[in-house]
């Protein structure tokens, strides 16, 4: 299958002050094969200056793709990608946080196993490789480690970091699993989804981690660690 464009899922809240670099970002990579790029940003009700700051950047950037869509509610991370993901046109499909703890550059490491026809979904994985990564939380890696161990027994699968934020599908795999979870949920919830689906070839590759810290405007904490272990019991072994 040839890829043509890429949809990128941006979901925000409150990435007032990131956000513009982020899309400088992804604006500056150029893809493999000359795919074009389709910037999907969902806007889960920021109240900060988030909004002003994507109209701004689209103004000043009309040749960019960039399709912006705001909820006018909070509903979560999960909806903004529900969200996202109905109306993606590309042949593929890749998350991306509105923050800079991941790098644009490397969507054409994640790109390589789909366009070279051995893989319909890869995670990018923080925890192999030798990429630069930020040294944070003991307890964060720890959580992240055994969330990924408990989906593994679940899914079957061997992943090393299902928690990552770097997802790529092609993107009728992802549009046909029929997502519930509404917030961080979305991560085990995908992956013991698509892990069921018959043939199902996934990869997983080595990226970069620049992290954020809780004051820098890092969000997650412990009780989405629970709320993950829930969602990795509700579709793995509850399926």
């Amino acid at each position: 299958m040839e890829i043509k464009k890429l949809s990128i899922i941006i979901p925000c809240f409150n990435e007032g002050p990131t956000i513009h670099k982020i899309l400088d970002k992804i604006r500056a990579v150029s893809l493999l094969n000359n795919i074009e790029k389709e910037i999907i940003i969902v806007n889960d009700c920021s109240t900060d200056t988030t909004t002003e700051s994507i109209k701004n950047y689209i103004s000043i950037n009309s040749s960019l793709n960039i399709v912006f869509l705001e909820h006018d509610k909070n509903k979560g991370k999960g909806a903004a990608l529900h969200t996202g993901i109905a109306i993606a046109s590309g042949d593929v499909i890749v998350i991306q946080d509105a923050d800079l703890e991941y790098d644009p550059q490397e969507y054409n490491i994640l790109l390589k196993p789909i366009i070279d026809g051995v893989a319909d979904v890869v995670y990018g994985s923080r925890f192999m490789g030798g990429n630069p990564h930020r040294i944070l939380f003991f307890w964060h890696s720890i959580g992240n480690k055994f969330l990924t161990f408990l989906s593994n027994m679940f899914s079957n699968l061997n992943l090393t970091d299902m928690e990552t934020c770097y997802k790529m599908f092609h993107s009728e795999i992802l549009k046909s699993i029929k997502l519930k979870e509404k917030r961080f949920g979305f991560e085990p919830e995908v992956t013991q989804k698509v892990a069921r689906i018959p043939k199902i070839r996934i990869y997983e590759v080595g990226i970069s981690y620049y992290g954020r810290t809780f004051e820098e405007g890092k969000k997650i904490n412990w009780k989405d660690g629970f709320h993950a272990i829930y969602c990795i019991l509700r579709y793995g072994l509850f399926r």
